[in-house]
């Protein structure tokens, strides 16, 4: 397993690195030139590092000259000017290639995951205290955590030997699983080539099996867990053998539960919440999460 780096200057020079790989130097012929963009991704990498804003960071950068030198910077941004670079550089298309070039110096040569674990999560779109939440619930036998009508919700595809994301896909929910494999199957072989793919219940449909074993040649593992429970043999080929040779036959279905080690990991170093109050604004928060994360494993 590959541990996490506590190390902001070697984050911000492999977040150099890989923003030089990707972006252009200036974002157009006619700009001021001041700031390369690859400096003010690392900037923003950093600022999801140390879990803080755009005041925050800039705050950070001036008093750390250690961070600055590993920058390159002569002078720090300012806030407003990472606010606009993140709205620019954070844009799902770029943000992907940004994962790919995270995920291909990750992995060096090796193009190959033998076992991905596949998985969403939500996390919270602002710092409610939960103790009050508890408070203020009148119901009696009611210990109400938490309350929400949406709240942004990743959707990834972890490499289960180091822990490496490989795929995300920044939604909204509460929305159900099922319809959102054949995409992260997808997202994921852009990438890198799969053995097997696991999955929780979730992910449970008969389509799915086919999509990923008949069309894409990988090997997937999903409990059969979708519908009412029955005593009848589950519908189609590939959900009767889930149910009856899964944990019988297959126990490599166990390390699925690398995923859950994923967002424990992402959740405990980078925070379970979100700055972002926009669907967009949020979505490039968790691709900026999922970034800032894979460069820490490097």
């Amino acid at each position: 397993m590959t541990k996490t780096s506590k190390s902001p200057v070697r984050v911000a020079r492999e977040a150099l690195a890989v923003g030089a790989r990707v972006l252009r130097r200036f974002a157009h012929r006619n700009s001021p030139k001041r700031y390369p963009q690859p400096q003010l991704f690392a900037c923003l990498v950093l600022k999801t590092f140390f879990k803080t804003d755009y005041r925050g960071i800039s705050q950070l950068l001036t008093d750390l000259a250690d961070l600055r030198a590993a920058l390159g910077l002569e002078a720090v941004p300012h806030f407003t000017t990472l606010h606009k670079a993140s709205r620019r550089l954070l844009s799902l298309p770029r943000a992907n290639r940004l994962l790919t070039a995270v995920v291909r110096r990750a992995l060096g040569r090796r193009r190959k995951v033998a076992l991905a674990a596949f998985d969403s999560t939500g996390f919270d779109s602002g710092h409610i205290s939960s103790h009050y939440l508890r408070r203020r619930s009148r119901e009696p036998s009611a210990w109400r955590t938490t309350t929400y009508t949406g709240y942004p919700k990743p959707e990834t595809a972890a490499d289960c030997a180091s822990h490496l994301v490989i795929a995300a896909i920044p939604r909204r929910g509460p929305r159900v699983d099922v319809d959102r494999f054949v995409p992260l199957l997808e997202a994921a072989l852009r990438r890198v080539k799969l053995g097997s793919a696991l999955a929780d219940g979730g992910f449970d449909s008969e389509p799915n099996h086919r999509h990923a074993r008949e069309q894409r040649g990988v090997r997937s593992f999903i409990p059969a867990k979708h519908g009412r429970p029955s005593d009848k043999p589950a519908t189609g080929r590939y959900r009767r053998r889930m149910q009856q040779r899964l944990n019988k036959t297959y126990g490599r279905y166990g390390q699925r539960a690398q995923a859950e080690t994923v967002y424990s990991r992402v959740k405990r170093r980078l925070g379970s919440a979100v700055h972002g109050r926009s669907y967009w604004s949020q979505c490039r928060d968790l691709m900026l999460l999922t970034i800032t994360y894979d460069i820490m494993l490097l």
